[in-house]
Order: structure tokens, then C-alpha cells, then sequence
């Protein structure tokens, strides 16, 4: 028998022509080139160093030999960490189950059944029709999804970038953990040097009020004057009072960070940090510091998974071939052995599916799978100008802090100095409390701008290296990767813009 040619070819054409198609979709984001954003001027006065990346263990650099204990206790008992650890550990299971999917599937089945059968029933012989029977099955399933267009591939290899992005968000939360105990510990110290500079205005305001007793006792000052000086005393033991306060909300500040309860903080000492000197920058700070921060290296990572998402999206518009095969054995009846050649059941074949129309289901999610590509470049390329402008920012404030310590120093020297005479002056009775007031006070502000400053200035280095990767090590793990799957690594865009 001849077939119509014609018309089946026409009408082939005319189903293909109405199949669901991509065109006209397509990303639109690019990723920044992070050496064309221009920091020279910026940084032209700060020291290059090819050394200058922090080191993985950075706050040793500090002095502090409890400092480096309670980081090495925090990363080994602080409950965020194993959350983090937990998170991908879970992203690298949906990798797996994904990968696990684009391979051949093959399933046994074995099940018993009794029933009394309908004497009008037509599905089981007349044998046993109008009695109870037991219905046996022995069966083997086949599957396999060919995968033409490299559709699940690309799915497992978007779960496996976001599994990596997990990866290095479990090194983001140990570096900012590091960070968040060393910043406490900074403010620790600040609270012990409020006490001091607390205790040393308590010592002064009894001074002041000793002397000023004996002058009143003498008939040279008010008695006036001896309420006030007592009420200056009163103040400086309420600031004394603070100070303690907040050495106490630091110690526990540092307990919640090592995982511990409230009496951990009270073991911990008073800091003895060192001064790590002025900013070193990296000589290459632009474009190596893409891989050297890991919240870059993880968003990424996102482009790429987010990339495969483009790609395997598009793999819907396409047909596809799978086969499937089932065999096995069935058999009604109590003495009916399932296990005999009449009993065999199978049958295979394979299956072609190509979409048609689908009311503008498939345009709709490459339309998401575009904009989700788009919004993580857009988000990546926010995180590099954040990034290369926190590093000058905190530049900045380091060199601007330095020389405000310089001068303060000088302003506490200029202010000692003046409280040291204006108190003789007092006692001889050749000045009048004014003086020796104003220079106190002097004096207080100088200590407590001093001890803020400096505070700020370990804060800030060490905001600096967060600011440069804290020392982030995840860079093996990801070249790793790389090695396994080059082209996942290299080709992100090209894929999504296919």
C-alpha cells in the first residue's frame, strides 16, 4: 500500500512549525572585567606587597596568645559552623540525586495478592473465577532518559555549582566567625582601657577632693566647693561602674561566639594585643581578590549553576528518546507456580516526546532561568565594587586613625602635664578649682578619645582583612573542581547565551 508523502509531510511541517520554540530569549548580564575598576589614586600612597594576602591563621600576627585560643576554640564548638557544614553536605545530596538521574534505572518487584474473584470478572481465567485466588507477581523494571541534548547533565552540573557555592559559604562562615571572636576581643580590651582610664579619673577626682577638704578646713575655699568636688568623685565611680558593665557584656559577647555558657567569658583575661603597623596592600589587589574573597568565589560559583540552569532550561524546547522494558512473571491461583514459562510477561520500546504547544509554559521558565542568570551577575558585580571599595574605605580609616593616635597622644601629654600643675596650684592656694577642673576634664576626654582610637585601629586592621578574604582557603577545593569539569568552569556565559 502507498502512502500519502505529501501529505504527511505537510502535515509534519505544519506541527513543527507550531512547536513551542525559544527565540527571541536570551541573558542579557555580563560579568565586570575587576581589572578595569580603577583604584590607583586611591591607594597610590599605600605599600605593595605580593606577601600582603592574609594568612590563613591572620590574627596570630596580633601577639595574643589567648586571642588565637578562643578562634581555635570558636571554630571547633560554635553551633553556626555545623549548620553551615550541614547546608553543604544537604546541597551536595541534591548533586548526587541529580546525578543520579540522568543514569539507567532498574527496579525489582515482588508482590502477593488474595482475593475472591467475580464469576464476572473477564481479567483472570475462568478456572478460578467465583473463588478466592492469590494473584503472584514477579517483575524487573527498566529505564533510561537518553538525554539527546545533555538536558539532566546540565541540571546536575547546576546542583553541583550550588553544592560548591555551599562549599565555600561553610569557609565564609569559619572566616567570619574568626573575624566576629577577634572583633569582640578588641572590644574587650576597650572595656579594660575605659576602666583604666575610669580608675585614673577616680584617683583624681579624690585628689581634687582631698585637697580641696583641707582648704576648706583652713578657711580658703567654700564649703560649696567641697560638695562639688564630692559630687565629681560620685560621678567617676559611676564611670568606673559602666566600665565594668561593659567588660562583662564583652565576655559574654565572646561566650555566645564560642558556643559556651556565661561562665566561659569570665576565664577570659584582658587582651594584649599588638599594634600590626600600617596597611600593606597586595600588588595585584583588583583582579586577585575575585578569588580571594569567598563571597565572590561562591556567587561565581551561582553564575555557573545558574548558567547550566540557561542551558538545560532550553534542552525542554527539544524531543526526546527514552526506553523503557519491564519482565517478569504473573499468575492467578493458589497452586498456580509463577515461576513457569506461560507466566512471563514483558514488554519494551522506546518513546519519543517533542513538544507542541504548551500555552507558553517551557517560554515562561527560560524567561525565569534568563533573569536569575541576569539578577547573579547583577548581585556578583555589585559584591566586586563592594569589595575592592571596602579594602579602600578601611585603608583609609586605618591611616586616618594612626595619625589621630599620633595626635592624641600629644594631646594627653599636653593635658597630664596641665592637670599635674593646676593641682600644685590648687594645693599651694595659688589658683582657685576652676583651673584644676578644666584640666581634668582635659585630661578625662584626651584618655577616653585615646583609648577609643586605638581600639578602632585594631578594629579596623582587622576589618582589613576581612575585607581582603581573611585568609580564605577554598581556592584548592575549587580548582579541583575545575580540573573535573573545565568546561562548567569556563563556559558559564557562552552556554547561557546559546
Amino acid at each position: 500500500m502507498r502512502l500519502p508523502v505529501l501529505p504527511i509531510a505537510l502535515a509534519l511541517s505544519l506541527t513543527l512549525a507550531g512547536c513551542v520554540s525559544s527565540r527571541g530569549l536570551h541573558t542579557t548580564g555580563t560579568l565586570s572585567d575587576p581589572g578595569k575598576l580603577s583604584s590607583e589614586r586611591s591607594l597610590a600612597d599605600v605599600k605593595l606587597s605580593a606577601t600582603a594576602w592574609p594568612a590563613q591563621d591572620w590574627w596570630v600576627a596580633f601577639g595574643d596568645p589567648q586571642l588565637t585560643s578562643l578562634i581555635d576554640e570558636a571554630l571547633k564548638t560554635n553551633p553556626s559552623l555545623d549548620e553551615a557544614e550541614a547546608r553543604a553536605r544537604q546541597a551536595q545530596a541534591v548533586a548526587d540525586s541529580y546525578n543520579a538521574g540522568r543514569k539507567p534505572q532498574a527496579e525489582l518487584d515482588a508482590s502477593i495478592t488474595g482475593a475472591y474473584l467475580s464469576k464476572k470478572n473477564p481479567i483472570y481465567p475462568v478456572y478460578v473465577l467465583g473463588t478466592f485466588a492469590w494473584s503472584k507477581s514477579v517483575t524487573a523494571g527498566f529505564s533510561w532518559d537518553l538525554d539527546l541534548w545533555g538536558g539532566k547533565r546540565d541540571a546536575w552540573e547546576a546542583a553541583l555549582g550550588r553544592s560548591r557555592a555551599a562549599q565555600i559559604d561553610a569557609y565564609a562562615a569559619r572566616i567570619q566567625l574568626s573575624v566576629n571572636v577577634a572583633r569582640a576581643y578588641v572590644l574587650l580590651g576597650y572595656a579594660f582601657a575605659q576602666q583604666d582610664v575610669a580608675a585614673a579619673e577616680l584617683q583624681r577626682t579624690t585628689q581634687a577632693l582631698d585637697v580641696t577638704r583641707r582648704l576648706v578646713a583652713g578657711g580658703l575655699e567654700a564649703r560649696q566647693q567641697e560638695h562639688l568636688a564630692d559630687s565629681q568623685v560620685s560621678g567617676a565611680e559611676q564611670q568606673k561602674v559602666a566600665a565594668d558593665r561593659a567588660i562583662d557584656a564583652a565576655r559574654s559577647s565572646l561566650s555566645i561566639l564560642l558556643g559556651q555558657g556565661p561562665d566561659r567569658g569570665l576565664a577570659i583575661e584582658r587582651p594584649h594585643l599588638v599594634d600590626v603597623g600600617p596597611a600593606v596592600l597586595p600588588d595585584k589587589l583588583p583582579v586577585d581578590l575575585v578569588g580571594r574573597r569567598a563571597d565572590l568565589v561562591a556567587a561565581r560559583w551561582q553564575i555557573e549553576a545558574a548558567a547550566k540552569d540557561v542551558k538545560g532550561t532550553k534542552t525542554e524546547f527539544l524531543p526526546n528518546i527514552s526506553l523503557t522494558a519491564l519482565a517478569g512473571f504473573i499468575a492467578v491461583g493458589g497452586s498456580t507456580n509463577v515461576f513457569q514459562l506461560p507466566a512471563r510477561d514483558y514488554a519494551f520500546g522506546p518513546a519519543l516526546s517533542l513538544p507542541i504547544f504548551d500555552g507558553g509554559r517551557r517560554r515562561a521558565q527560560l524567561a525565569a532561568a534568563d533573569a536569575g542568570y541576569d539578577a547573579l551577575v547583577a548581585r556578583y558585580n555589585g559584591l566586586l565594587v563592594n569589595a575592592l571599595n571596602d579594602v579602600s574605605d578601611q585603608v583609609s580609616a586605618l591611616s586616618s586613625v594612626r595619625a589621630q593616635i599620633v595626635l592624641e597622644k600629644r594631646s594627653e601629654e599636653d593635658a597630664q602635664k596641665s592637670w599635674d600643675d593646676a593641682i600644685k596650684a590648687y594645693r599651694g592656694g595659688l589658683k582657685g578649682p576652676l583651673t584644676p577642673l578644666t584640666s581634668r576634664q582635659q585630661l578625662l576626654l584626651a584618655q577616653q578619645r585615646l583609648a577609643l582610637l586605638e581600639s578602632q585601629q585594631t578594629d579596623i586592621s582587622i576589618r582589613l582583612i576581612e575585607a581582603l578574604g581573611g585568609g580564605f582557603d577554598g581556592a584548592a577545593e575549587v580548582a579541583e573542581v575545575n580540573a573535573e569539569h573545565p568546561q562548567q568552569a569556563s563556559s558559564a556565559k557562552s552556554d547561557a547565551s546559546r
